[in-house]
Formats: C-alpha cells, sequence, structure tokens
C-alpha cells in the first residue's frame, strides 16, 4: 500500500493494533495477533512476518524501506508526566503484544511508561488473516468481553481480495466469492450490542492495482459488508476507508465511499482517517468534514480518527515507517467534543512497528518507550 492511510500488515505503517487470530490449530477462541498470507496474492517485494496489527499504508508519496537496526532508548524517570486516564467507554481487550511483553518484564524500567501509557489504553483489535472456520468464534470472544465489562470494542475487518496490491501488506481472502463468506461469519460474531467496525483500511484509498472490474467488484463487497454487519447487528457502527489528509482529495475519496456504499445507512456510520498515519488531529478532522460533505447521505454519518501516534503530527520530510521524534496523540474515547467525529480511536496500537525499528508488525520495546516518553 503505497499511499495507504494506515499499513495493517506491513504496508507502510503497521496499523497499531490488536490482530484477533488462531491461537492454535485447535482453532480456540482467544484472540492473538498474527498475519497470514493468502496463497493467491503476488509474492512480496520483502519478507513479511507476523504481525499483530497489519498496517495500512501512510503516505501516498512513500516508498517501502529495508528493515534497519534502531539504537535502544535510553529509560528516564516516568513520573515527571502521568498518563491522562483512558476512557472507561471503550474496550481494552486483554490479548496483545504490549501486554505480552508487559508481563513478560516486570522489572524492565521501561516497562511502567509503556504499561500506564500504551498497554492499559483501549485499542482496535484486528482481524487480518483468512480463516474462515474460527472468525465468527474469535469475534464473539471479544464483543462478548466487551459486553460483559459493558464497553464498546472497536474489530478491524482486514481481509479484502488484492489487499494491499501485493505489498507487505498481502493477504486476505482468495476472492470475492469468499471475502463475502468471511464477512458473513465475521458479521456473526458481533453480538448485540454497541460494536464499532473499522472497515478494510486503504481498500479505497489504494486501488491503483485495480482494473476497472476488480473495482467494481471491491465497492459491491465492501456495500455488501457494511449491509450484512448492520443486519446481523443493527447497533453495530461501520466506518468506511478515507485515507487521510495527505492521500486522496477530498472529492476523489467521497466518490469512492459513495461507490462502495459508504453514504447509505443501510451499509455505513460514517468514515475512519489517519490509520497507521501521524497527520494531527485537526487536519484530519478538516479533511473527514470535507470528505462526508462531498459523499452526501445521511446527515447523522460522523468520523473517527486514528490518534495513536500523531501528538506531533507528521514528520516534515514524509517519512513514515518508525519515523523519530513521534509521540501518543488523543486518548482513545468515544467523547470528541467535535460534532460529526464519532470517536478517537488507536486503531494502529502504538509499540507496533512499521518495519525500520522492528520487524513490520511486532512490537518494538524502545519505539514504544519513544512514543510514550
Amino acid at each position: 500500500m503505497v499511499a495507504a492511510a494506515s499499513a495493517v500488515v506491513a504496508v507502510g505503517a503497521v496499523t497499531g493494533l490488536v490482530s484477533a487470530l488462531d491461537s492454535g490449530p485447535d482453532g480456540g477462541d482467544e484472540a492473538r495477533p498474527v498475519v497470514s498470507e493468502s496463497p493467491s496474492m503476488a509474492p512480496l517485494p520483502a519478507p513479511s512476518f507476523p504481525s499483530a496489527s497489519p498496517s495500512p499504508s501512510p503516505s501516498k508519496r512513500a516508498t517501502k524501506p529495508a528493515v534497519k537496526k534502531s539504537a535502544p532508548a535510553r529509560p528516564r524517570p516516568t513520573t515527571k508526566a502521568p498518563a491522562a486516564p483512558a476512557s472507561t467507554g471503550l474496550y481494552r481487550h486483554g490479548d496483545s503484544q504490549v501486554q505480552d511483553w508487559v508481563r513478560a518484564n516486570r522489572s524492565d524500567p521501561r516497562r511502567p511508561l509503556i504499561e500506564s501509557r500504551i498497554a492499559d489504553r483501549p485499542a482496535a483489535v484486528w482481524f487480518a488473516d483468512f480463516t474462515p472456520d474460527t472468525i465468527t468464534s474469535r469475534v464473539r470472544a471479544v464483543t462478548s468481553g466487551a459486553a460483559g465489562a459493558g464497553q464498546v470494542p472497536a474489530v478491524v475487518a482486514y481481509a479484502i481480495p488484492g489487499r494491499d496490491c501485493g505489498g507487505y501488506s498481502d493477504g486476505g481472502a482468495p476472492d470475492i466469492p469468499a471475502y463475502d463468506a468471511w464477512i458473513d461469519k465475521f458479521a456473526a460474531g458481533l453480538g448485540s450490542r454497541e460494536v464499532i467496525v473499522i472497515l478494510e483500511p486503504d481498500a479505497l484509498s489504494q486501488t491503483e492495482c485495480l482494473s476497472g472490474g476488480q473495482r467494481d467488484d471491491r465497492y459491491a463487497a465492501l456495500a455488501r459488508a457494511g449491509r450484512v454487519m448492520k443486519a446481523a447487528n443493527p447497533r453495530a457502527r461501520v466506518y468506511y476507508d478515507a485515507g487521510h489528509s495527505d492521500w486522496n482529495p477530498a472529492g476523489t475519496q467521497a466518490a469512492r465511499l459513495r461507490a462502495a456504499g459508504a453514504a447509505s445507512a443501510a451499509s455505513s456510520d460514517g468514515i475512519f482517517s489517519n490509520v497507521s498515519n501521524f497527520n494531527r488531529t485537526a487536519d484530519e478532522i478538516a479533511y473527514a468534514r470535507r470528505v462526508l460533505a462531498a459523499m452526501g447521505g445521511p446527515s447523522g454519518l460522523g468520523a473517527v480518527i486514528d490518534t495513536s501516534r500523531n501528538g506531533n503530527g507528521a514528520p516534515a520530510d514524509g517519512e513514515w515507517c518508525d519515523p523519530d521524534g513521534r509521540k501518543l496523540g488523543q486518548a482513545p474515547t468515544l467523547r470528541t467534543g467535535e460534532p460529526g467525529i464519532d470517536a478517537y480511536l488507536w486503531v494502529k496500537l502504538p509499540g507496533e512497528s512499521d518495519g525500520c525499528k522492528g520487524r513490520p508488525g511486532t512490537f518494538t520495546p524502545d519505539y514504544a518507550y519513544e512514543l510514550a516518553d
């Protein structure tokens, strides 16, 4: 995904999230971060690694770098700036790479800061593999856990055929009929309580590798996916890919969104932006409002924005792969105080590398510490 707004599996910036995947050959309900390849996809341009949260692409001008080592961060005192309280309305799933690291490294001097500012925050849970036999139970494990806590989960559906145009985040369903069946099973796990669905990061922002017929098929599949999810759970809030403010023009993105059913209340609650990217929240709010205005559709359509790593905004040089000097953004919340902006979410889990400070999609404590400090 050279121009994607998020780099979910390894496309430009591994999206900061938790991938809910199989726990093992028995196909249990445990959500685990792994990304599986689809045999029908083109070969990756570079080696791909299992990813807890796939990474959609960051900037349309970005090129994919080689993996490089980074110097270890020097832990500093963690008491100088207490972390803001995390939202009580959004659900924090109990299984993620950062939580695994915290549990395994209690004596690490970086642990208190990483735990309080990243591991303890609600984050989206990614379903980035194509495993039809277990997808319902794994989605249900997340939504039922959230229901028991009286909170709202955010889940990411990421298995569209032709994902990432054959890039780092390659994978997904082998074809549209298989994807439709996967979506049916995904929707069956959504339960009956409120749930936020981030539907296919980059699927509408990055279409240059598709033929005209393939684009039409993708639009139809996404429109159907929204309808199926909202029919399965009328309280599901489904959001479609709007890229980000440095990618496609608002009018271009709005036309794609309309074609994919995002302007219809039967399929959609609105759009999402900035997944795995670094653009400032104010820029994304302005962009989201332009896209929504150009889309048309019901007045109730809104937007959610990924604020996981945008505390310092995007780097001036356009670097997207684990750029230095970035910080955590606004804590996840359902109360943004901004009309039409439904939530700030951590879709890309901070500390999961884009592929430069660690292997793509893997939790990298030095990077996490740098973002949190």
